[in-house]
């Protein structure tokens, strides 16, 4: 079974298709997984593996670790692109996400200001007033949206229980611009359901959403690791191509394209 990827606080730098070299920031256990959403998908398996016995890293940790991660990548005259906050589950859970954010800004500022600071959310926390004022000081504050149709999310990123799609997309709504919308598209089968939100009706479900939105950017993007269901597959490059440009045609907004 496909299980927790990232077995420290700080990780990389590894090479990331949608943003370059990429220093992680781990604010989930080390050996276990905590997640407000449970996705098919997911490179870091379900979150029946348990949250383990590490615990979240304190702010301390985090800082302490970071400081000597650039520090040392400084030293060495190392290339870094971005410093991103992912791994084992949803960063922004950690009840210091807001203070982890500032510490990591004055630190990037410190070592390497031309470094861009970006976050992978699963946007389930947008309405928590600490969690979105932190996510206006990042450059890259990337929202997972999956599906605009209730069942597709509720099938492919089976998120805990209270999860309003509707209420969701106004709250990435209300970050404008400085929003970037992540979209993850797969096909295949779960439980005996198929899975593929590359449909017409997905697509124009998700055009709807886009435009009401309004990022500054998309991201789409498709399966390139091993994942916790066999029977999912990615979407070939080409048909990712074709929906961004239609995307693109029906909102006007640039949308970059992993596959």
């Amino acid at each position: 079974m496909q299980t927790v990827l990232f077995h420290s606080t700080i990780f990389g730098p590894i090479h990331s298709r949608r943003l370059g070299t990429s220093l992680g920031i781990n604010l989930m256990p080390n050996d276990g997984k905590v997640c407000s959403f449970d996705c098919i998908y997911c490179e870091a398996g379900y979150n029946a593996q348990g949250t383990g016995t590490t615990g979240l890293p304190s702010r301390e940790t985090v800082k302490s670790q970071l400081e000597e991660k650039l520090a040392a990548m400084k030293a060495a005259g190392e290339r870094l692109d971005v410093i991103t906050f992912s791994g084992n589950g949803e960063p922004t859970l950690h009840n210091d996400f807001g203070g982890i954010i500032d510490d990591t800004i004055e630190l990037r500022n410190r070592y390497y200001p031309e470094v861009k600071i970006s976050v992978l959310t699963n946007s389930t926390r947008l309405g928590n007033k600490s969690v979105a004022e932190a996510l206006r000081k990042v450059d890259n504050n990337i929202l997972k949206l999956d599906s605009a149709i209730e069942s597709t999310v509720s099938l492919i990123d089976r998120p805990s229980p209270g999860y309003d799609l509707d209420e969701v997309i106004n709250q990435i709504a209300s970050f404008g611009k400085s929003a970037i919308v992540q979209t993850m598209l797969c096909r295949g089968r779960h439980n005996g359901e198929v899975v593929d939100n590359t449909t017409e009706e997905e697509i124009e479900a998700l055009i709807a959403a886009y435009r009401r939105i309004s990022p500054s950017q998309i991201m789409i993007y498709t399966i390139d690791r091993p994942t916790p269901e066999v029977l999912l597959g990615k979407v070939p490059r080409e048909d990712l191509d074709r929906i961004a440009a239609r995307i693109t045609a029906a909102t006007g907004i640039s949308v970059q394209v992993s596959g």
